[in-house]
């Protein structure tokens, strides 16, 4: 399982990156789908992050992990995210769910 609680705090306020940063925890299954969970600054760990997903599939690609186009789960559902290399626009599919409703009284 990915370290995402104890890791996740640990890396957001890391003295390297002062104003804080995501952290994403990606397994490859295949060349062609990965799990991934987020840690995001401020927020902790969410169901999703789809600039995190396209993110962990451009470096995967890169470092020769991934071939596109990749299938990424996360906790809060499935996206489906392409990349044809340097210059091209990393394009990402899936479903748009709600997942809360809220109500603010504004006094």
């Amino acid at each position: 399982a990915a370290p995402v609680a104890s890791q996740g705090p640990a890396i957001e306020s890391h003295p390297r990156f002062p104003a804080r940063v995501n952290a994403g925890f990606m397994q490859v299954l295949d060349a062609h789908h990965v799990r991934l969970r987020v840690y995001e600054r401020g927020a902790g760990e969410t169901l999703a992050c789809g600039t995190g997903a396209c993110a962990a599939v451009v470096a995967g690609v890169l470092r020769e992990l991934l071939l596109s186009p990749v299938t990424v789960d996360t906790r809060g559902g499935r996206l489906q995210i392409a990349w044809d290399g340097p210059g091209t626009p990393v394009r990402m599919t899936g479903p748009a769910v709600r997942v809360f409703d809220a109500e603010i009284d504004i006094d």
